[in-house]
């Protein structure tokens, strides 16, 4: 009995013992925190009071955010002010005064996706893979995509001066663009082609708010004339709204059936989108184009579409953007846009190409200069028919 209780006493010493060491490494490593906390606003103060160019402790604090997330290394990662988030609310209906064009962020610069047909800036000659180095004088390099669209866009009939490197040319090109009202229409061109295949292209337009609506018409319009094919065109499409992405897919494909899953640590941020309505032309066969600058909402169309064998998806590896965005209000004109998740399409395909410029297994990868010469191969993935 004795030996008992000595045993248990050694027990309970011994549990003591190691929950008191995990309690204070805890408490150490809290203290850490708060100590670099005030360490850092220590350095904020010191800079605010004695720096030779006076700058204020307000400007610094938001030098410090914008390093902070530039550190990241995500483009999509930014805080935004009152005037960007005006921006963002733009660039998902569609309706916005700019030069007219789709970019991103390659190798750390500003590089054109695709002008949107009738604007500025197709008008200008600017073209798919030009790299902006400079806007209005300034260097574009290491800015974010937010950054960049607040410069491009403005009030319509005002200038802006854009230097350009054109891949394959030795010399910078410079453009003086105006400025207009733009109005991004989904579906750029729709034709019956020879016999009974419908053409419609999506191509240099967006994944907007009614892109599923215009795409619905068009092709209940070229079925009442006969056509019984389809090619749908998504070249130098960069994407846009998620929920048109898979309202887009869900036309095409069979009740029930996943077309988009997102993955990551938020709540609510792993999620998997299913087809609901039931695919309206189930007769229909279907090819879909695509190439290096085919991105984003417009990847989950191409892949949902192929991993469930409805469409035949032809052309060059596309872009890789698949990533997750959340937004949170920080105060009434503050806001936090951060990458929560990653986009797979329903056979396990990571979207996203790895930021790094290391092949992982993404969709796609292109380059600065225009879209990866072979696709990524480091691991096989199956249609549902294998």
């Amino acid at each position: 009995m004795r030996s008992q209780r000595f045993l248990v006493t050694v027990l309970v010493g011994f549990v003591a013992f190691l929950s008191g060491g995990w309690l204070l490494q805890r408490g150490q490593q809290g203290g850490n925190v708060y100590q670099r906390a005030r360490l850092f606003d220590d350095v904020v103060t010191y800079v605010a009071e004695y720096y030779v160019d006076s700058l204020g402790e307000g400007r610094l604090y938001d030098l410090a955010i914008d390093g902070f997330l530039q550190e990241l290394n995500d483009p999509y990662t930014t805080f935004l002010r009152e005037e960007d988030y005006r921006d963002l609310e733009l660039s998902t209906t569609g309706n916005y005064s700019g030069v007219g064009m789709q970019i991103d962020v390659r190798d750390g610069w500003i590089t054109v996706i695709a002008p949107i047909t009738g604007t500025p800036a197709e008008d200008a000659g600017i073209n798919a893979g030009d790299r902006i180095v400079e806007i209005d004088g300034g260097s574009t390099r290491g800015w974010n995509n937010d950054r960049a669209v607040s410069r491009l866009r403005g009030q319509a009939g005002s200038k802006v001066r854009l230097t350009i490197a054109r891949p394959g040319l030795p010399d910078s090109l410079r453009f003086e663009v105006t400025r207009a009202r733009i109005h991004v229409k989904s579906v750029q061109y729709a034709t019956q082609l020879s016999g009974d295949v419908a053409y419609v292209s999506l191509a240099n337009s967006s994944i907007s708010e009614s892109t599923a609506r215009e795409l619905a018409d068009e092709i209940t319009r070229l079925r009442e004339r006969g056509a019984k094919s389809l090619i749908l065109d998504l070249r130098n499409n960069p994407g846009g709204v998620l929920d048109q992405g898979v309202a887009v897919s869900d036309m095409f494909l069979d009740r029930g059936l996943v077309v988009v899953q997102t993955r990551g640590r938020a709540p609510g941020a792993t999620q998997t989108f299913k087809s609901e309505n039931g695919q309206k032309w189930p007769d229909m066969p279907i090819a879909v184009l695509v190439d290096g600058f085919t991105a984003s909402a417009a990847e989950i169309i191409a892949g949902a579409l192929q991993d469930h064998d409805r469409a035949l998806v032809l052309g060059t590896t596309t872009f890789g953007k698949g990533l997750v965005q959340s937004l949170y209000q920080l105060n009434r004109t503050e806001f936090l846009k951060i990458t929560t998740g990653r986009w797979f399409t329903p056979s396990g395909r990571t979207i996203q190409r790895p930021l790094n410029g290391v092949r992982g297994t993404a969709v796609a990868e292109a380059q600065a200069s225009g879209p990866a010469d072979a696709p990524d191969t480091t691991e096989v993935f199956h249609t549902d028919g294998g």
